[in-house]
């Protein structure tokens, strides 16, 4: 979906940091490349931060094609927990007595930014039957009760109140479609997803889902995951966020998302796999003897996302249908050079077969909403996962 300018420039700046494309434009808008698309199994290690930012705006009524279009949403990807903790790791799975899970209070939806992170909890380790033993997760809502809708959704802008609690429920659907759906997080079709966005951007996410790369990444719109190196071990996800708005102007309304997603997942049949002239490593030999059934990580997914919704009277969109504006995700506990199409958590076994650098980036807690998505440019490491 990008030009030959936009990629020339994108790839030369590269390793100054890919927040410098926001100021880059689309020359083109020619339509996604069609044809079928195989999933890589690659193995990358973990390496360096991914990033892109897209944004699009909608064409006035009257105003001829070919306008340029900014591009969409930043990625932020985070390494993998500290030495220490992958040693407990790799000493507690070789028991056979499952951990008790923490009792932790239960929380509900955000209404409001918070003021503080999560509290610690005891580190204990996530089993098939406690996917969410050690993390603060475990008191956070299930699936679509963790985002926190508009306490109040008055009329806004040219939108009727009707209207406006409208489309922030069309907003909620996408998040729901693209981050819970247990169709998409598996792998399998995103019809549904592509059937509530509005054409442009329904157009680029086809595109990156037949032909995914650097530039064109799937898993910024979606999260999923391939069922051949992660499994969910459990139909909940859990999940604390808000959704909130604004008038914008002449142009309609804005809605503003701040949700996170915390996948528990085990290792499918392919994990860990090196690829021929990769450069990755055998698994060490002591992994070969582990029950992968009892094995189970989290993946932690942070999305702040802005949509928008365009008078139609005076722009070029589908009613009710948001337009995708600026965003940024981060993802805790996934490789960084990752750009297969799907998301690639890591596991105890395939951080220890990794190679590469270390992590260099700052220390994250993947937890923590108090503070605002930054850019980066090195994988950093988690304090918790």
């Amino acid at each position: 979906m990008l030009d030959e300018e936009f990629v020339r420039s994108a790839t030369a700046k590269e390793a100054s940091g890919r927040a410098r494309m926001l100021t880059e434009r689309w020359k083109n808008d020619p339509p996604p490349e069609n044809g079928p698309w195989r999933p890589t199994t690659e193995v990358r290690p973990v390496t360096e931060i991914r990033r892109s930012r897209w944004r699009r705006r909608a064409r006035p009524v009257g105003r001829r094609p070919g306008r340029p279009h900014p591009v969409r949403n930043a990625l932020l990807v985070l390494g993998v927990v500290a030495a220490v903790l992958v040693g407990l790791v790799v000493t507690d799975r070789g028991g056979s007595k499952p951990p008790k899970s923490s009792a932790l209070p239960t929380v509900g939806a955000e209404t409001a930014p918070p003021s503080s992170a999560p509290p610690s909890v005891d580190p204990d380790v996530p089993t098939p039957e406690h996917p969410w033993a050690g993390s603060p997760a475990e008191a956070w809502p299930n699936g679509v009760d963790g985002i926190g809708l508009p306490t109040s959704m008055p009329a806004t802008g040219v939108f009727s109140a009707k209207q406006v609690a409208a489309n922030v429920e069309a907003v909620k659907a996408y998040l729901v479609a693209g981050n819970l759906d247990p169709q998409v997080l598996s792998g399998g079709s995103v019809q549904h997803v592509l059937d509530l966005m509005d054409g442009p951007d329904a157009e680029d996410l086809a595109a990156a889902l037949a032909h995914p790369s650097a530039e064109h990444d799937p898993t910024t719109w979606v999260s999923r995951f391939d069922p051949a190196r992660a499994v969910p071990v459990t139909d909940q996800v859990k999940v604390q966020g808000r959704i909130s708005f604004e008038g914008d102007g002449e142009r309609g309304m804005l809605v503003h998302t701040d949700v996170t997603y915390v996948y528990a997942l085990r290792p499918g049949p392919d994990a860990g796999k090196a690829v021929p002239g990769d450069g990755g490593t055998a698994l060490p030999a002591s992994w070969a003897q582990v029950d992968r059934s009892r094995v189970v990580d989290r993946e932690i997914v942070r999305r702040v996302q802005d949509f928008r919704f365009y008078d139609p009277k005076h722009y070029e969109v589908t009613p009710g249908k948001p337009r995708l504006g600026e965003g940024r995700s981060d993802f805790g506990n996934n490789r960084c050079d990752a750009h297969s199409g799907y998301l690639e958590p890591e596991f105890e076994f395939t951080r220890a077969a990794a190679t590469g650098p270390a992590p260099s980036g700052p220390a994250t807690d993947p937890y923590d909403r108090t503070k605002p998505l930054q850019d980066g440019e090195e994988c950093g490491t988690l304090t918790r996962s």
